[in-house]
């Protein structure tokens, strides 16, 4: 855990991604401060600014005394947010290049279905 982000950032998106592929089921309990503190071997306040992260983004709720939960429809949330950035990181610059270069969406469906049989 160390590619230049905080790490509460770090932790969310272990959290997220835990969400998206279910290993974290919504209405799951999700791992407790002090869980992802002694398994990350960082401070807990750390671990809770992850989860509160999550809390204000909607994506966890607490059941007081019992624990934080991954909230319902939050793995779709997770899903339309990272097609989204996924189309402004990597779609909208292909397009742009793909433009300079004189190239239609066609020239692009033959040039992805080719790295797709080869991959």
């Amino acid at each position: 855990m160390d590619d230049g982000r905080p790490l509460f950032l770090q932790i969310a998106e272990q959290i997220e991604d835990s969400i998206i592929d279910g290993s974290l089921p919504e209405e799951g309990k999700a791992p407790s401060t002090n869980e992802l503190a002694a398994f990350h071997r960082i401070n807990p306040a750390t671990a809770a600014n992850g989860i509160n992260k999550l809390v204000s983004d909607g994506l966890l709720y607490k059941k007081r005394g019992v624990g934080m939960f991954v909230a319902a429809g939050a793995r779709e949330t997770l899903l339309e947010r990272r097609r989204s950035a996924f189309a402004e990181k990597f779609i909208a610059p292909l397009l742009t290049e793909a433009r300079r270069l004189g190239m239609d969406t066609e020239d692009l469906k033959k040039m992805i279905d080719t790295w797709r049989d080869d991959a």
